[in-house]
């Protein structure tokens, strides 16, 4: 009897060391329910595997943070350290590792308060009581988990999903750091408001305390909303840029097909001309002059952002098709496969970059030859799992050296201002990447840039 006794004084009389000891188990209940939280109402889909490797990996991040850094440091460390393991192990985006410890904390700490007050009225006893008395502690910390996980299961139950349209990597510089920067300072404000009115609320009128937590909530989400906003004005004017190049397109190939319909007659004509002197030489030149035109009204029919369906290599492009057509140089472009497939193997940014690069070096270098002509095409080898975008360009310098072509401040051009850096930079996004190759060719007719993907 003496021993449960002991025991029973252990548990019922402030015992710092006790609630200590109790804190490890209890990491592991918390790293558990709030995971089934944020990933429920957070559309967050990792694997099995993954989510156990988070819940045994910030449950012992915790219990060593709780060992080594002294209060009030250890909740800042905590919050970081969710948001990287969200990011990093569950696989989420930016925005949804920053929301997941908002929701966290922001839970955790209003249910911690509700239930404090509840213990205090129903079993007469003081906060100190219940932070350093083992059984009131452990009891108090389960109740809040059990809430949790019953606000867990009603989200669940009820279908209450938060889905995001914007993703942080399709914001600009300035708004990606402002964004992150307002959301890590909403969140440590918001937990150190907590942490306040959690070892201060005996002292503070609940009213007080009410307003405050409101007000801070109010300001975050009202920060956040505000940011969404101007991401989706960023969003639709790219939208209106995009429109405004397509439509670009749509009178070039308006006027083209006009001028066909016009000279339609005299075309057949000029191809009876032929037939009947038995000119075959002379037909197979008109015949080549006429395909140029058609290759270049079929060009503009596949330039738009149906077939080319991601925008920033749409914008890309069209631009340059544009910038190609002014100066006489003639793009084929063959597409097949959905472009977005690329977003999934490699940073969209970086490829950007890439075929901008590549497709003004074969502008230029095809601008100064007789036939002035560019092919550009992305398929898919299945068999090699690769994605391929091929760029080949006609080219006057035949003596070009393509194992120098990659070298800093290397260039054919007599003008050096600004070149010589296009190949080098696209030579340093390969070296960052490990499934990205480029590789170089030349024969008679043509410059050849094959770029490959591996998935």
């Amino acid at each position: 009897m003496e021993i449960f006794q002991t025991i029973w004084t252990a548990l019922t009389t402030e015992n710092e060391t006790l609630v200590g000891i109790s804190y490890f188990p209890l990491s592991f209940i918390d790293a558990i329910v709030n995971m089934l939280l944020f990933t429920t109402v957070l559309s967050i889909n990792p694997p099995k595997k993954n989510k156990i490797i988070y819940v045994i990996s910030i449950s012992l991040l915790a219990i060593l943070n709780r060992l080594f850094v002294p209060d009030p440091y250890t909740t800042t460390c905590n919050i970081f350290l969710t948001i990287f393991m969200v990011k990093f192990v569950l696989k989420a985006g930016w925005i949804k590792s920053l929301l997941s410890e908002f929701l966290v904390i922001t839970t955790s700490s209003i249910l911690e308060l509700l239930m404090i007050q509840l213990y205090q009225l129903i079993f007469q006893i003081s906060q100190i009581q219940i932070l350093y008395v083992p059984l009131y502690r452990f009891a108090c910390s389960l109740s809040i988990y059990l809430c949790v996980y019953l606000i867990y299961k009603a989200i669940y139950y009820f279908k209450f999903r938060i889905k995001f349209q914007i993703k942080l990597e399709s914001m600009n510089t300035k708004t990606k750091v402002l964004f992150v920067f307002n959301a890590l300072l909403g969140i440590t404000a918001i937990g150190t408001q907590f942490y306040l009115v959690f070892f201060y609320n005996e002292k503070m009128p609940i009213t007080i305390t009410i307003i405050s937590i409101v007000s801070l909530l109010a300001y975050f989400f009202i920060s956040i909303y505000s940011l969404f906003n101007i991401t989706k004005l960023e969003t639709t004017s790219q939208n209106l840029e995009e429109a405004q190049l397509y439509n670009k397109t749509l009178i070039l190939l308006h006027d083209s097909m006009r001028g066909f319909k016009h000279d339609f007659n005299n075309i057949v004509q000029g191809i009876g001309g032929y037939i009947e002197t038995n000119n075959m030489d002379g037909l197979k030149k008109y015949y080549s002059q006429l395909l140029k035109d058609c290759n270049r009204v079929n060009n503009l029919t596949a330039l738009n952002p149906t077939v080319v369906n991601n925008a920033a290599i749409y914008n890309i492009m069209a631009n340059k098709y544009h910038r190609a057509d002014e100066i006489g140089v003639q793009i084929n472009l063959g597409i097949f496969i959905d472009l977005n497939e690329i977003e999934n193997h490699m940073k969209i940014y970086e490829f950007t970059r890439i075929l901008g690069i590549l497709l003004d070096n074969a502008i230029e270098a095809a601008s100064e030859c007789t036939d002035k002509i560019v092919h550009v095409s992305f398929k898919k080898e299945e068999t090699r799992n690769r994605l391929v975008m091929v760029i080949e360009n006609t080219y006057a310098n035949k003596d070009i050296n393509i194992d120098r072509i990659f070298e800093k401040d290397f260039s054919t051009k007599s003008d050096k201002t600004n070149s010589g850096l296009g190949l080098w930079e696209v030579r340093q996004l390969l070296k960052k990447n490990n499934n990205l190759n480029l590789f170089t060719t030349k024969n008679d007719e043509y410059f050849i840039q094959q770029f490959e993907i591996y998935y």
